[in-house]
């Protein structure tokens, strides 16, 4: 069974770059537009005595997912349902060592099925009750921008004057493997871009697009509502397990 859903939202997007860049002053949270995708491989359907854990995805060195945006996730996670325990990845980590550590973590679900078989690495898994490991991969980044802005001070004041915008993406994906099976339960990807822009008029004006901001509440939400059993429109598909 594998089920693969899409889900847009548009927030304060313009017909074009341009027209966007154009009309920023009106808009004091930039221009936006987020993409939510979902693919969903098994149920899920999480009980109360059973936890999460969001670990950055490993990679080659420089390229791993920030530690800020991992953070905020899980912190969303943890606030939006009395459902979900999110238990802290470094303490996760540490618990487990060394068998999630960035050099050594398994990198594809199957590797989980040898590794569990081992009786102390089984034990230790208990322990920390965790029974979705979910990897975030991506980053933030610049991709545009233009412009440019002065600013300078002389006898009759200070002040600036000019117009500078830059545009950054952000871009994540989140793979939910399910512990207790050694498999993939699905991914949720989400990919925000926005420009900002500060306006030189005599006294610089900001209009910042809260880009990796707005990743981070896309992603929890739809994490909340994947590992709850819930469908793309937000129908339970398997919720009686998390409601027990």
């Amino acid at each position: 069974m594998k089920r693969t859903a899409r889900v847009e939202r548009v927030s304060r997007n313009m017909p074009a770059r341009g027209a966007c860049i154009c009309l920023l002053p009106l808009f004091l949270g930039g221009c936006m537009q987020a993409q939510i995708q979902e693919s969903r491989e098994l149920e899920t359907a999480i009980t109360r005595d059973e936890a999460i854990v969001l670990l950055a995805k490993p990679g080659v060195e420089g390229s791993r997912t920030e530690e800020d945006f991992t953070d905020c996730v899980g912190a969303d996670l943890a606030h939006s349902s009395a459902h979900l325990t999110v238990r802290d990845n470094n303490e996760f980590v540490d618990q487990m060592f060394p068998w999630f550590e960035p050099s050594t973590a398994p990198t594809r679900p199957e590797a989980l099925t040898a590794l569990f078989e081992r009786p102390r690495v089984a034990a230790r898994l208990a322990e920390t009750g965790v029974r979705y490991v979910v990897w975030l991969g991506g980053a933030t980044r610049k991709t545009d921008g233009g412009g440019s802005i002065a600013c300078g001070a002389g006898p009759g004041g200070a002040g600036c004057i000019g117009f500078g915008w830059w545009e950054k993406e952000s871009d994540y994906q989140a793979t939910i493997w399910d512990l207790r099976q050694s498999r993939s339960a699905g991914t949720v990807s989400t990919n925000v871009t926005g420009t900002s822009a500060l306006v030189g008029a005599i006294v610089p004006l900001p209009f910042i697009a809260r880009v990796q901001g707005t990743a981070c509440d896309r992603m929890a939400n739809q994490l909340r509502t994947f590992l709850l059993g819930e469908d793309a429109s937000g129908q339970p598909t398997g919720l009686a397990g998390a409601q027990q």
